[in-house]
């Protein structure tokens, strides 16, 4: 298939992209490392206690980035969560938009349970991020919050480096959704319709990847206490994500939940997932379908004083075009009752000819609304079989 754009113009591109994911977020060939000092691995307090620890050494992002001073005092977005009085449709908001903001995060993920007989727990996985979430859309029971990524590493010699910017994920909240797009298994992206009983007081969420294409969604509701606010999703299956597809293909999809809770600090996301096989008709494969369950704690830590200017900047010249990548994505989404996601085309991954593009619009500061649409539906039409 031919691509609706030249791969060797985003050559460049793609290096600089896949560079930053590995480096930052997916540092994944930990079996090339250098012998280290095994005394000096990060661990786990919470592990497998008896296993080595040099064939358990974690995996992921070994950078250092520039010092961060966190928020010492809670965030007001946290204290109008406490205020008395307050219904629950409202609660619901403000816990939803107490996400947003400057962050220090950290993903952990381990294996803590194998259920077949030749289980070896994987290593654990480790990364480390700063970014700003904004607040891109809200019209009462509707909010988009955008992720966008601001990185700068300490060099060997003390020095900080340059901010190196990349669109992250992106969530959006629908109150009393009642139809979703859910993971179907095999690439494959179908509706699930409730109805109005089962929809009443819920929150969907659906998340998106860096190129705005569609990773899974889910309904849940929010449970406000007397000092912490917390969501919960129904079961949901959902495609691996980078730092796994890389580095495992023994297994075709993780099933499980997710929780978001806002406390005095920030907030985190909590993830429960059994990795599974699938045959090809998108069932749990055979009377041994599941691996093991993995557990994941995203920590959103919140920080001050923190130079954002590189993300702003990015945003708000490229805030137009990734406004059309969204409506076209939503054109497909409303048009189509099941489609599938290429991962690749040509060996080349969606994100790289869309975030190419944005950064020709960064470069110049201009955006020409009907040349980009067309680059953006020609593009998308090449990784979407309807």
């Amino acid at each position: 298939m031919n691509l609706p754009f030249k791969t060797p113009a985003i050559s460049g591109m793609l290096s600089v992209v896949w560079l930053f994911l590995s480096v930052a977020l997916n540092a994944q060939e930990y079996d090339k490392q250098e012998r280290v000092d095994c005394n000096q691995l990060r661990q786990y307090i919470f592990s497998w206690q008896f296993i080595d620890q040099c064939g358990m050494q974690v995996r992921g992002g070994s950078s250092r980035g520039a010092d961060v001073t966190l928020a010492e005092e809670p965030h007001p977005d946290w204290l109008a969560l406490q205020e008395p009085g307050i219904k629950d449709f409202q609660l619901d908001r403000r816990a939803i938009l107490a996400m947003a903001g400057p962050y220090r995060t950290t993903f952990d993920f381990l294996e803590i349970v194998g259920y077949r007989p030749d289980f070896k727990p994987a290593a654990p996985y480790q990364s480390w991020g700063t970014e700003y979430v904004y607040v891109i859309a809200d019209t009462g029971d509707f909010i988009s919050l955008q992720h966008i990524m601001v990185m700068m590493y300490k060099e060997e010699d003390g020095t900080v480096s340059e901010p190196l910017v990349m669109k992250h994920w992106r969530q959006d909240w629908q109150y009393e959704k009642r139809d979703i797009l859910v993971y179907a298994g095999n690439s494959e992206r179908e509706h699930q319709k409730y109805s109005a009983g089962k929809s009443r007081g819920t929150w969907a969420q659906a998340v998106y990847q860096v190129d705005d294409s569609p990773r899974y969604e889910a309904i849940g509701r929010w449970r406000h206490l007397p000092n912490f606010s917390t969501w919960e999703s129904e079961e949901t299956w959902r495609p691996l994500p980078r730092r796994e597809s890389s580095v495992r293909d023994d297994y075709d999809v993780l099933i499980g939940t997710n929780s978001h809770t806002i406390t005095p600090a920030g907030w985190v996301h909590e993830q429960e997932n059994y990795k599974t096989r699938l045959n090809a008709q998108g069932q749990p494969e055979g009377d041994a379908p599941y691996l093991a369950k993995e557990i994941g704690v995203n920590r959103y830590e919140r920080i001050k004083d923190f130079d954002f200017a590189a993300g702003d900047r990015y945003w708000q010249r490229t805030a137009s075009f990734w406004a059309d990548v969204r409506e076209s994505w939503r054109e497909i989404i409303d048009s189509n009752k099941r489609f599938t996601l290429k991962k690749s085309v040509d060996g080349v991954p969606l994100f790289s000819p869309l975030f190419a593009y944005a950064q020709e619009v960064y470069d110049t500061d201009d955006y020409e609304a009907a040349e980009g649409k067309a680059f953006i539906e020609n593009t998308l039409r090449a990784y979407v079989e309807e």
